[in-house]
């Protein structure tokens, strides 16, 4: 689930190959109204799906001439970045929060 509040995408639940392509279209319809900011802290089961969906999001901000900052990534996300070398990617949109 996928909700809005003012320049943040809060992203909640499980982000899975079972549920990514409805994640995708919601997160990128936000995108495209002005969302700024992806806030993952509320995703509670994840696979590569949400890592395949943050790069998705960040090449359309790309796209757009926009920054798109990632704020509370899950722990687990970080390893299947580093496993598929696509860590660096990631680490100019982290936040420190």
């Amino acid at each position: 689930m996928i909700r809005r509040d003012g320049t943040r995408m809060l992203v909640s639940g499980p982000v899975t190959l079972a549920n990514v392509g409805e994640v995708l279209e919601a997160g990128s319809r936000l995108l495209g109204e002005g969302a700024t900011t992806i806030d993952l802290g509320e995703v509670t089961e994840l696979d590569s799906a949400l890592l395949a969906a943050v790069l998705c999001w960040m090449r359309e901000a790309r796209a757009a001439k926009r920054e798109l900052t990632l704020e509370r990534s899950p722990a687990g996300m970080a390893s299947l970045a580093t496993l598929y070398g696509v860590d660096t990617l990631l680490s100019g949109a982290q936040a420190d929060r």
